[in-house]
């Protein structure tokens, strides 16, 4: 256990330490400094050219969003019609068939909003075509997309009065081609010469150990994997997600794999303090982050490795923990470090099953997606953030007495009121629709729909509430991953977490962007000795305050119901 502890500890340091000179690149890329990647100029400007964009008009925040809107609105479209069609198209030698209206609904949007939730096994419900065409190209433009994001708030962190919040299709377009094409390359390389496949075959033939004749999915995967962790988005090549060994082969690819998907979350937090030449503030910002991970993290650690309870009582001994849903080659720790940080961030992405984590465990997972601003994902971690921010601004100047002030300008009633309802509404998207599921499935069990409610759930009582709420808080924070003891291929789970993940996903990119742009208008006003300031400990401590009561007021009923209760019946 040892060895597995400090395997943890070397992860997360390699992640920190090429976060800081990353972050130092990235802020390069968007202040328009010299950089490594400026060979790709010449490509940037044919794709300018190509969708009539100009370089070098700065638009107003207004134009911005509806620019980032109308571009996902297309993408929708054109992944929809795919997605319903692929059975008749080609680079299919496995011969899948099309997507269900419904289910094609949920996919589309669920890539389009780097939620990545799939209500399809990745071996049969997608062709090679869509696994490219639809599936990673949509991880690409779903990654730039956050990251562009966030860098449209950084004119309200200067002292400069502006209406504009820069170009969205500018930064859209470098976020691809100086970030993620270059490092999802590298990331595609190592996993390939690792043993994922990366070649257009069908399906092999295999004789397994025990006589068996098994047809084993392949394909061009090394290149989705690879985006699907640089750009936190995490849907599976395979049904089994990272936790398939052609996926994620062995204990490096696992690393990699690991490093890669906190990668990014973490140096955009350096890059904004490079943009905003404010590092003391990000520091603070990560210190608050990084405590709530720590908060989720210890005690998952410490409940997988002493094992199930349950199986404690019947004098069984376990050893290596908690291996029920685990692979061998990674080990309880390793599997549960990952179910924190994919959690925590909006990956979604998983290395053992999350279904048969220990109760406690599931409860973190939770918590993590519940509070979403631990890190997040590439750029909207920041976002979401962001509002807690605003709001723990506003709390901390009605304290002391003075209108709230963040770094410089003043923190007013609009302000506030998108902040909370950002907040409210998110709140609402999981809370909501984990009630209407539950009623449907109490009052309407046995009703004679293409699928009984009362077979949506494997398991009955606490746990099968878990699952609900489960997939109903995943679709809300964008992350993708779900207590698969679920069945959910059917109208009501596609349509409605369908629904929640567009949500999920713009709200909370919209309410922080009209927020920064509102206060890039405002008079600066310099900070002085009466200023409350924003980059110190005690204020990262008010921040972290609010962020857990918050989520406490907000989720802790509904944890109450399930997780919780599921801990404590087994004790």
């Amino acid at each position: 256990m040892t060895t597995e502890f400090l395997g943890v500890v070397v992860m997360y340091v390699l992640t920190v330490l090429l976060a800081i000179p990353l972050g130092r690149f990235i802020a390069k890329v968007f202040k328009n400094e010299p950089n490594a990647f400026d060979f790709m100029a010449p490509l940037e400007r044919l794709i300018y050219r190509i969708g009539g964009v100009d370089p070098n008009r700065d638009m107003h925040w207004k134009e911005n969003l509806v620019a980032l809107l109308t571009i996902n609105l297309v993408w929708f479209v054109y992944a929809f019609i795919l997605l319903m069609t692929q059975g008749s198209l080609p680079l299919n030698p496995d011969g899948n068939p099309s997507q269900t209206a419904d289910l094609a609904f949920n996919t589309a949007i669920s890539f389009m909003v780097n939620c990545n939730l799939q209500h399809y096994s990745g071996e049969s419900g997608l062709t090679y075509l869509t696994q490219l065409g639809v599936v990673t190209f949509l991880q690409f433009v779903s990654a730039a997309t956050g990251i562009a994001s966030l860098v449209l708030i950084v004119r309200s962190f200067l002292p400069q009065t502006t209406d504009q919040s820069g170009n969205f299709y500018v930064f859209f377009v470098k976020s691809l081609t100086r970030i993620l094409l270059p490092f999802s390359l590298v990331i595609a390389i190592i996993l390939a010469f690792n043993g994922s496949p990366a070649s257009f075959d069908g399906k092999d033939t295999v004789i397994t150990m025990q006589g068996d004749t098994v047809g084993v999915s392949r394909g061009p995967a090394a290149g989705m994997i690879a985006i699907k962790h640089l750009g936190t988005n995490g849907g599976g090549w395979f049904g089994a997600n990272s936790a398939h060994p052609l996926e994620n082969p062995n204990y490096l690819t696992n690393m990699v794999e690991m490093i890669a998907q906190v990668l990014l979350p973490i140096a955009m937090l350096f890059a904004l303090g490079f943009l905003i030449n404010r590092r003391k503030f990000t520091w603070v910002v990560y210190g608050v982050m990084t405590i709530g991970m720590l908060c989720l993290l210890i005690p998952t650690l410490v409940t997988e490795v002493h094992g199930n309870p349950a199986i404690a009582q019947l004098g069984v001994s376990q050893p290596t923990g908690a291996m029920e849903g685990k692979e061998v080659r990674f080990g309880p720790l390793a599997s549960a470090y990952w179910s924190i940080v994919t959690t925590i961030i909006s990956t979604g992405s998983v290395n053992s099953m999350h279904d048969s984590s220990m109760a406690l465990s599931g409860t973190m997972e939770l918590l993590g997606m519940m509070t979403n601003a631990f890190y997040g994902g590439c750029g909207v971690g920041f976002l979401n953030y962001y509002y807690y921010l605003i709001i723990a601004v506003f709390i901390s100047g009605l304290m002391v007495g003075r209108t709230p002030e963040f770094f410089g300008r003043k923190v007013e009633a609009r302000e506030i009121k998108i902040a909370s309802l950002v907040a409210l509404l998110s709140t609402l998207l999981a809370k909501g629709g984990t009630a209407l599921a539950a009623y449907l499935f109490v009052t309407y069990g046995d009703a004679d729909w293409a699928v009984k409610p009362s077979a949506w759930l494997n398991n009955p009582g606490f746990h099968g509430f878990s699952e609900m709420l489960y997939e109903f808080t995943s679709s809300n924070a964008n992350n993708g991953s779900g207590f698969e003891g679920l069945g959910d291929n059917n109208f009501f789970w596609n349509f409605s977490t369908g629904l929640v993940m567009i949500l999920g996903r713009f709200i909370p990119i919209i309410g922080p962007v009209a927020i920064a742009g509102l206060l890039a208008q405002k008079k600066y006003v310099p900070e002085s000795s009466g200023t409350l300031p924003t980059d110190n400990g005690t204020f990262g401590l008010m921040t972290f305050a609010v962020i857990i009561i918050i989520t406490a007021l907000s989720f802790f009923p509904a944890l109450a119901l399930g997780p919780l209760a599921e801990y404590f019946s087994l004790k």
